[in-house]
């Protein structure tokens, strides 16, 4: 998992492993520890493990001063900009626990956007703790999830359950929101197929003060790549020193340092107050004037994060491994180059569309794929990136078409059955979505649960499974 215990934690992971000992039903810690260091863990036991040693402590509007950057500073300036292209807005919650921080956002930009339904607005929302987005998913909350938090909201998007002091949020809200599983330690992001890529705004607060410092590191320039150029990173005080590399700007506000990605230059710019930039002030404060002054929290006393350099010592012609490096600008530029040479490279064509989609230029990436196609019809994993291209684009009839083409050339292509299912499940197609969610646990058992799925960008097959079991799918439902 990556998480660091030094000396002043050692309470908090005695607790976490007695917690642990007793769900995997060993009679001591000790006898739970010595397990833990000979056996390797499936899954689910890595999950229970998960869910004793990571801190879900959050409430909703927490650290009440970055979102209010986020509504009255970042936000306008995002809208005003898109309202005249595409309309759309990409947010990732990076550690979301039990919902309370991508609610909070979705509840912001409710506010924001009068003709929201007019936008496509993605609010992506993963953690590592499966128990804690189980309860995100469910959207009920007591009492102690409203401390700090304006009454208005809970008047506006919560009702009373059955439950006594337990309030549960608006299905408009929830709905603008997708919880999912991501190990920060060891998943692959971003992905285009995980919806991890092409953000504009990545909020990871109180999350790397918990990391070791090489994983904080890694951690840190995959955000970074996940990034639209201008997108920006929101960490938390409590994250400490934070040393982003060049291509990170830190903007001091009068509230908080926030981090912006800047790949104009490779030198880190001077920290300028946006309260002196003008054009990117809201035009209306979301939130009242603060009744209370807020809280400084005092950075934690752990060893700052040292940036890494993240293009190779000695140069590298490989578009891939480029690619892999997040390097997509150079990237681009090689395979422009051997296009040019040969105009019917369907994989070097097909890179190029994932390059411009993890930068979030989608009508260039529609493009470059729909070449790619058409340099090789026969290919299904092309049709399968192409219907993920259409899907951000909201052009769901369109990616469903391509999803069955890739399912006519090749009926088990798992991730393509999985697309279907989740495109049908949101159409509220639910016999449909099923089918393809039952053939695609059909053909997951002829893999090895640790075999990565074609197409799939480092997804496992056992990986999947759980994500289908855990939406209600699975072969008995």
């Amino acid at each position: 998992m990556g998480l660091s215990f030094p000396k002043e934690r050692w309470r908090e992971l005695s607790l976490g492993i007695n917690a642990a000992a007793q769900e995997f039903e060993f009679a001591d810690a000790a006898s739970c520890i010595k397990w833990l260091l000979s056996s390797s863990l499936t899954n689910y036991q890595f999950e229970i493990l998960a869910s004793h040693l990571t801190i879900g402590e959050t409430y909703f509007f927490r650290e009440m001063n970055s979102l209010q950057i986020l509504a009255e500073r970042i936000l306008p300036k995002l809208i005003s900009l898109r309202r005249e292209e595409d309309r759309h807005l990409r947010i990732w919650s990076v550690a979301c626990s039990t919902g309370e921080e991508p609610y909070s956002v979705a509840i912001l930009l409710d506010k924001l956007l009068p003709d929201i339904q007019d936008w496509r607005v993605t609010i992506t929302a993963t953690d590592i703790n499966s128990r804690s987005l189980q309860k995100a998913g469910e959207g009920i909350y007591g009492e102690w999830s409203f401390r700090s938090t304006p009454s208005w909201i809970r008047q506006e998007y919560f009702r009373t359950t059955q439950e006594k002091n337990q309030l549960k949020i608006s299905p408009r809200i929830k709905g603008m929101v997708n919880f999912a599983y991501l190990n920060l330690a060891t998943d692959t992001y971003p992905s285009l197929l995980k919806n991890t890529n092409a953000m504009d705004v990545i909020l990871c607060r109180n999350v790397l003060m918990y990391f070791t410092s090489e994983l904080a590191n890694r951690v840190i320039r995959r955000l970074r790549r996940a990034l639209v150029d201008g997108g920006w990173l929101i960490v938390s005080p409590m994250d400490g020193a934070l040393a982003l590399s060049s291509r990170f700007a830190p903007i001091t506000f009068s509230e908080a340092t926030l981090y912006k990605k800047d790949d104009k230059s490779r030198s880190s710019p001077p920290t300028p107050s946006l309260d002196t930039e003008p054009e990117l002030l809201a035009l209306t404060p979301v939130f009242p004037p603060a009744t209370q002054p807020g809280i400084v929290c005092a950075e934690a006393e752990w060893q700052p994060i040292q940036s890494e350099v993240e293009s190779p010592e000695t140069p590298n012609d490989d578009p891939l491994t480029l690619y892999a490096q997040g390097q997509y600008g150079e990237a681009a530029k090689r395979i422009l180059a051997l296009v040019s040479l040969n105009e019917k490279d369907a994989n070097a064509l097909a890179l190029l569309a994932r390059i411009y989609a993890n930068q979030g230029k989608l009508a260039e990436a529609l493009g470059w794929c729909e070449k790619a196609v058409a340099a090789d019809k026969c290919l299904p994993g092309l049709h399968c990136l192409l219907a993920n291209i259409l899907q951000e684009q909201g052009e769901i009839p369109a990616a469903v078409q391509s999803l069955k083409r890739a399912l006519y050339l090749d009926q088990t292509f798992v991730l393509a059955h999985f697309a279907l299912g989740n495109l049908s499940r949101e159409q509220g197609q639910f016999i449909e979505s099923k089918k393809h969610f039952l053939n695609a646990l059909s053909l997951l058992g002829a893999f090895d649960q640790e075999a990565i799925l074609p197409e799939s960008e480092g997804l496992t097959a056992g990986r999947l499974v759980e994500i289908i079991n855990g939406m209600g799918y699975g072969a008995s439902a």
